[in-house]
């Protein structure tokens, strides 16, 4: 008799909460505002544009403004360096050279180049002359721009087509509510392409190239270790035609194991025009440091000219 007594009790509570507005309050749900039509594809025609992209571009050679800043949680501090004037040669299927000039007098600041495997850097400031591998690190957290190899920028500046023998694509759709200046909330939508790379030890993320559901163009490109950790996040914007190829004019290369961020503001830019090898041979300097970057510093010296082992 009691449970029973409880149990209308309960019944009655339960009729009657809805009517004692005291006891809950409602709310609207608005939907994200956002005054951009929304442009669709399927996984297919993003992995296609993805390849034809990498396929349509065998060279590129542009002046750049180049735009550095180093540090972060780690270092503790963020130094940001005066934008200098560069340029960036890059052929397939993996060389790369970039020079860098100083402020004014555009005195060489560095170069450097790789064949995809191997690199070489000059610090004419420094007379240093620095070798080693790509695949090869010697993080030195007291110079993290040291850390900068070519085969980054290389990375970064041109997307590698997705190979069907040994990578899987899958699409993500990505939604993210952004706030704009008038403070109204958007949709920012993106499709994601993860590409799943087949290597020694397994499948491992690569990368992942993003992009905007306003204009169908990637507009950020993340690349992974076989941990799973980002190496690189690169982002792209002001994207122009040209000779029929749409290609970003900002590209910002940031590695946030070393704690830099580099910014490439395109001046000027060709693409598909001839490079000799000749573009891509930078001769250690007579009297020059040379510094062995896949070696322990000990073993580094002052090798006789030609010698760039």
């Amino acid at each position: 008799m009691a449970f029973f007594f409880r149990y209308r009790v309960s019944l009655a509570l339960l009729a009657v909460l809805p009517l004692t507005g005291c006891l809950f309050r409602s709310h609207k749900i608005e939907p994200p505002i956002t005054s951009v039509q929304l442009k669709t594809a399927t996984q297919q025609e993003l992995i296609d544009y993805i390849n034809t992209q990498a396929a349509g571009i065998q060279s590129m050679q542009a002046t750049v403004d180049i735009d550095t800043t180093v540090g972060g949680v780690k270092k503790g501090k963020v130094t940001d360096y005066q934008e200098i004037r560069g340029y960036v040669l890059a052929r397939k299927p993996a060389m790369l050279r970039m020079i860098g000039l100083m402020p004014i007098v555009r005195n060489k600041a560095f170069d450097m180049v790789s064949d995809g495997q191997t690199f070489k850097l000059w610090i004419p400031s420094k007379n240093r002359f620095m070798v080693g591998r790509n695949d090869i690190e010697s993080p030195n957290p007291t110079q993290p721009l040291e850390n900068l190899r070519p085969q980054y920028i290389y990375d970064a500046l041109l997307l590698r087509r997705i190979d069907p023998q040994n990578e899987i694509a899958v699409m993500e759709n990505d939604t993210d509510l952004v706030s704009d200046v008038k403070s109204h909330r958007a949709s920012r939508a993106d499709y994601v392409i993860a590409v799943i790379n087949k290597g020694e030890h397994g499948w491992t993320l690569s990368r992942k190239i993003i992009f905007s559901r306003t204009d169908l163009l990637p507009h950020r490109q993340l690349l992974y270790d076989s941990n799973g950790n980002v190496t690189t996040n690169a982002l792209y914007g002001n994207y122009k035609v040209e000779t029929g190829i749409e290609f970003p004019w900002q590209i910002e290369i940031a590695r946030p194991q070393e704690e830099y961020d580099i910014t490439l503001n395109i001046v000027k830019l060709d693409l598909n025009q001839p490079l000799p090898d000749d573009k891509f041979i930078l001769d250690q300097p007579p009297g020059a440091e040379v510094v062995h970057l896949d070696k322990p510093a000990t073993q580094s010296s002052s090798a006789p000219h030609g010698d760039s082992r």
